[in-house]
């Protein structure tokens, strides 16, 4: 038996399906604060409403990390309220700006769900925790990787979807990729090992990434609901994009197609005179 598992019954093995990928909101329990001048709960809200104009058919909603900017409780409380009118299954997983003991606890009472294995059609999406305590890299322990290898052996029918929140590819931005799943080696050894696993989907890096390895493996990552890192540069330095979102659609064949959307850059200026976070 997996633990901590959720099926979404109404999908069948021979349907597609679509979520939503929403990622390092970076909240704040006072309403006023900001992250490098953007005040991160205006900015997640305005996604969310562009979400809504979209009307865009999506059967749940993935938030990769990083919900939190402060650590607490408020924070937490804030996304529950402001995704429950999407009226669909949230699922979470922590980023290293998040309490992941405290996630625990709290979002099962705010109905967000805790699972780390869905089920949805001919599809399971496993999520991991790569929190690291009081430090920004990522990690994956071994009782995960077991728990990968878990789940995948025990449905070889269904197509595998890896979830996390850091990067398990660099990105070759110096700064950032010291920050990236330290132990990802680990992690791709054993997903190469299974051609039933076709995606690795995470936040973290505050930017779009989409391409495929070696093995055929697709790696995604999706644009903050904030502020957003400028690709490949050394030090610290922040994008002149907009907060983003992703959808992504799943079919019963193993394909994947997705899009990514922006909200206008000129509606959530950072502050480029802040030198980090």
């Amino acid at each position: 038996m997996i633990e901590q598992q959720y099926i979404l019954t109404h999908i069948g093995e021979e349907q597609s399906f679509s979520l939503l990928q929403i990622t390092d909101m970076h909240l704040f329990e006072k309403d006023e604060s900001c992250l490098l001048g953007v005040n991160t709960a205006k900015s997640f809200e305005a996604v969310l409403e562009q979400v809504k104009k979209q009307d865009v058919p999506f059967d749940l909603i993935l938030a990769t990390g990083d919900i939190a900017q402060d650590y607490s409780e408020g924070a937490y409380a804030r996304f529950a309220r402001m995704v429950k009118p999407l009226n669909k299954p949230v699922f979470w997983l922590p980023g290293n700006h998040d309490d992941g003991p405290k996630m625990t606890r709290v979002m099962p009472t705010l109905d967000i769900s805790d699972a780390r294995n869905i089920i949805v059609g001919k599809w399971q999406f496993i999520m991991l925790d790569t929190q690291v305590y009081n430090s920004p890299l990522g990690w994956i322990d071994g009782d995960d990787l077991s728990y990968i290898q878990k789940c995948v052996e025990s449905r070889p029918d269904l197509n595998t979807v890896i979830c996390l929140h850091h990067n398990a590819f660099t990105v070759n931005s110096a700064w950032l990729d010291q920050h990236e799943l330290k132990n990802k080696i680990e992690l791709l050894s054993l997903i190469h090992k299974y051609k039933n696993v076709k995606l690795v989907l995470c936040g973290h890096i505050h930017q779009e990434q989409d391409f495929i390895d070696a093995e055929g493996i697709r790696f995604i990552s999706t644009p903050s609901t904030c502020i957003q890192f400028a690709p490949l540069s050394f030090n610290f330095a922040l994008d002149t994009k907009g907060p983003g979102w992703r959808y992504l659609t799943f079919n019963p064949d193993g394909t994947i197609s997705t899009q990514v959307y922006r909200l206008p850059y000129e509606d959530f200026k950072p502050d480029f005179g802040i030198g980090g976070y």
